[in-house]
């Protein structure tokens, strides 16, 4: 039997519904580690890129894949991910990545190699005696089938864009004030464009496993988001 500071925890939903800054606050109240996999596919597609692959060619994107050599922290206060040595955890935010990492995680055999990368982490994990919470699109779905507890993390549209454009410019990456109609708009568009995609893909498309909880966090904080799911991971645990 699972306890809150062994349990294994699937955070999925779609882009901007908060699901990084919620399995982080998950992890440092339980003590568990954490796996950002959608990172993991943004620094394969910076190694496309770095390498001038087009990333409409399957089978120089799934070579790439099998090549690179990904090292990544596991603590939830970190965001360190590196490739073949380089350190790409600010790089793969940038806009070239974000504008390709769709193409590249539709790719049948890259996301093989980046599952088994992923079940690792966590059987690794697992071994040290710690739990982990590990968030994606296909975690509850796909990777952890059998994960104590999935949780699938939902807000309304207009919310999930407004959180991302003040995301982006927090970290510098739109000038315009989030306030601002237009970059709202514009955020709001990118984000149904990679939702339709990722759940339009043949592998492994954006899936709510059919027994995650639904947690939407529209009209809650983020303190109030990671308090729920926290009250989830004890209820499951029976702590």
């Amino acid at each position: 039997m699972p306890t809150p500071a062994t349990a294994v925890v699937a955070v999925d939903g779609p882009s901007g519904s908060g699901k990084s800054s919620v399995s982080r606050g998950v992890a440092r109240a339980l003590g568990l580690r954490y796996l950002d996999t959608g990172a993991m596919y943004r620094a394969i597609t910076w190694a496309v890129l770095r390498d001038g692959v087009d990333t409409r060619d399957a089978d120089a994107v799934a070579a790439t894949a099998r090549s690179v050599r990904l090292i990544w922290s596991t603590h939830p206060d970190e965001s360190v991910i590196e490739v073949d040595g380089t350190d790409v955890s600010r790089a793969i935010r940038e806009d070239a990545v974000t504008r390709s990492v769709s193409a590249v995680a539709a790719e049948p055999r890259t996301r093989a190699v980046l599952v088994e990368l992923q079940r690792r982490a966590v059987a690794e994990a697992r071994a040290a005696g710690q739990g982990i919470v590990v968030e994606g699109r296909d975690i509850g779905s796909v990777v952890l089938p059998d994960a104590d507890l999935k949780v699938w993390l939902v807000a309304d549209p207009a919310v999930r864009a407004a959180r991302r454009a003040s995301e982006d410019a927090a970290a510098g990456r739109i000038a315009d004030p989030v306030e601002a109609t237009p970059v709202v708009h514009v955020v709001a568009e990118e984000l149904a464009r990679r939702d339709a995609f990722d759940a339009g893909r043949a592998a492994s498309p954006t899936t709510q496993a059919e027994d995650a909880v639904v947690v939407d966090a529209t009209h809650l904080g983020l303190a109030e988001v990671i308090d729920t799911v926290v009250a989830l991971v004890r209820n499951r645990t029976g702590s």
